[in-house]
């Protein structure tokens, strides 16, 4: 895969990363990643018997050739402070970011640190050794801030881009769509990782999903590479092999789980680092660090980064039917919460009553209602007359775009204690080549910062993580109990109890083990081994809800794929 973007694209990347950088307390994502960076740098180090500073360039080497400069022109930047800072011994990842200024002190809060400190000497006064005054820190922190400024204002003749994807991004569109049909030709910035290729990017009436027009004799109108006339009976193929079939899209309204948010282990375990690791970074960022094409809802393709095969929903409904063929819609994104779905993402769904085929959705928001990195986070919790009243409105929603003979299954939301629970007492991933960082550290140092996942569940607070799984129950009930009331025009609904301890169960019963089933990284969503897991369970729950099948399986698949091969891929 060629990951080189154009310039364009690396702006987009830029734009996206900035809007990030301001979340949390005490300097929050920034020092968080000045200090994971730092450490594992430390570690390269140690490994392979170098400075640091040296560790640092031989990092950037590691990364593709377009971010390498940045990169090296931050070390050269932060040399003489780390430097200093190894002379005076008073050198650890946390004490070089607060003196880099990337991480800090806000007035009234605790220090933030991951590792211990300097023996003997506070943060304070490891700091004053490098920077002297306040002044001293004020020119530091403006050298840090033109390092990481905001390309859009640093280039003013970039604003009107920028402004263009703003807004394409926070409206959940692909970024690349000529004729705002909302499917691309592109794999990443919301193109066909998230959502089906289109095959005609000028004419809006052509896209996955869509009845056929004419037939598809002369061109293919829904994309599932299948088209033109029979030569024997010179009917339609269209006709011929799809019309005795239930065609059916199949579309997740869903966050980050549904997505399939994914860190790469080897980005931060210094002894699994290795030249190409970030080969793919591009790609990652320009996918918001998800990977629909590998969950359990819209995944189509097996993929040698990661561990486990992919299943879906999506994929069954194409192995039943052929003529199912790219009619999928990921619209997970990255901390979402019925507030958002409600007001924002749900407008991003590609369906038109009339012209398109039924499709399937799954309403799947497990974790984000409850999930924030609020220091009072129980305050900042959805309520379920809150959580109700926004799943009712999405269901009006949808009334007014999905066409008749569509279904709608809704999730209840996770019981997160599984997390902590698990993972408390295991290494992470950053602290694999010493021991010396737990998850339960990693969460208390994220939780400091305000930037925690969920600070509800991802704490060593034993009461609020019970408190959080109550609230989680009642969201849960408040979903159930709308989906018995509402009285739809073009769908059936149902709800589905969403507990992946099942899913857990089940794995180490069959002798894996329970972490198996959790992101390394993160510690918070499901890994590729829970989307394969996930994908098989969801399809039986779907048997037990439409015991005579939600979709029927094709004769003509074999004949398909002898006349269309792999219908065009993806």
């Amino acid at each position: 895969m060629d990951v080189r973007f154009p310039p364009t694209v690396m702006l987009i990347f830029s734009v996206m990363a900035v809007r990030v950088q301001s979340h949390g307390i005490d300097g929050g994502i920034g020092c968080a990643g000045c200090t994971l960076v730092v450490s594992l740098a430390q570690q390269i180090g140690e490994m392979n018997n170098e400075p640091i500073i040296e560790a640092m360039q031989r990092l950037c080497g590691f990364l593709p050739s377009s971010y390498q400069p940045a990169c090296k022109m931050f070390v050269t930047e932060v040399e003489p402070v780390v430097q200093r800072l190894i002379d005076e011994k008073l050198f650890t990842p946390d004490v070089a970011c607060h003196a880099l200024t990337l991480c800090s002190v806000d007035p009234d809060q605790k220090q933030c640190h991951l590792y211990p400190l300097p023996a003997g000497t506070g943060l304070a006064t490891s700091l004053s050794r490098v920077l002297s005054s306040g002044k001293a820190r004020e020119a530091r922190a403006r050298k840090m801030q033109k390092l990481g400024s905001d390309i859009c204002d640093y280039f003013p003749v970039l604003k009107e881009i920028c402004q263009f994807v703003y807004e394409r991004v926070d409206d959940h569109d692909p970024v690349m769509d000529a004729d705002v049909d909302r499917f691309s030709v592109i794999e990443t910035l919301r193109g066909t990782h998230f959502r089906g290729r289109d095959c005609d990017d000028t004419d809006p009436s052509i896209h996955p999903g869509a009845k056929p027009i004419d037939g598809d004799r002369q061109r293919d109108s829904n994309c599932n590479g299948i088209y033109g006339v029979d030569p024997k009976s010179g009917s339609p193929y269209e006709e011929l092999l799809c019309n005795s079939t239930t065609q059916l899209g199949m579309i997740l309204l869903g966050d980050s789980a549904g997505a399939h948010f994914h860190i790469p282990e080897n980005w931060v375990s210094a002894p699994d680092i290795s030249l190409g690791a970030f080969e793919i970074l591009p790609q990652v960022l320009a996918d918001e660090f998800d990977w629909p094409y590998l969950s359990a809802m819209t995944g189509y393709k097996n993929s040698s980064l990661v561990k486990w095969p992919t299943d879906s929903t999506y994929y069954k409904f194409w192995q039943m039917d052929h003529c199912n063929h790219r009619d999928y819609q990921n619209l997970g994104v990255n901390g979402a919460r019925s507030s958002a779905m409600n007001s924002t993402i749900q407008y991003s769904m590609a369906r038109d009553q009339k012209l398109d085929h039924p499709a399937l959705v799954v309403y799947s928001l497990i974790g984000n209602d409850v999930c924030n990195g609020h220091a009072d986070t129980i305050a900042h919790m959805t309520t379920p007359e809150v959580m109700r009243a926004n799943f009712h409105s999405t269901l009006q929603f949808l009334d007014t775009r999905l066409p008749p003979g569509s279904h709608v299954i809704a999730t209840g939301v996770a019981d997160g204690r599984i997390l902590f629970n698990t993972l408390h007492d295991h290494i992470h991933p950053i602290g694999k080549l010493r021991s010396d960082v737990t998850y339960e550290q990693l969460y208390d140092y994220l939780d400091c910062l305000q930037i925690s996942p969920c600070t509800g569940w991802m704490s060593s607070n034993e009461t609020l993580r019970n408190l959080t799984s109550e609230r989680a129950a009642d969201l849960s009930k408040a979903i159930e109990a709308e989906v018995h009331a509402y009285k739809s025009k073009n769908f059936d609904v149902h709800f589905v109890r969403f507990d992946i301890q099942d899913v857990m169960k089940k794995w180490v019963k069959e002798g894996g083990k329970a972490e198996d089933l959790i992101e390394p990284v993160d510690g918070f969503h499901p890994s590729q081994l829970a989307n394969f897991l996930m994908a098989q369970q969801f399809w039986e729950d779907f048997e037990g809800i439409y015991p005579q099948g939600i979709v029927k399986r094709n004769p003509h698949n074999d004949q398909i794929r002898q006349l269309f091969g792999d219908q065009g891929g993806y």
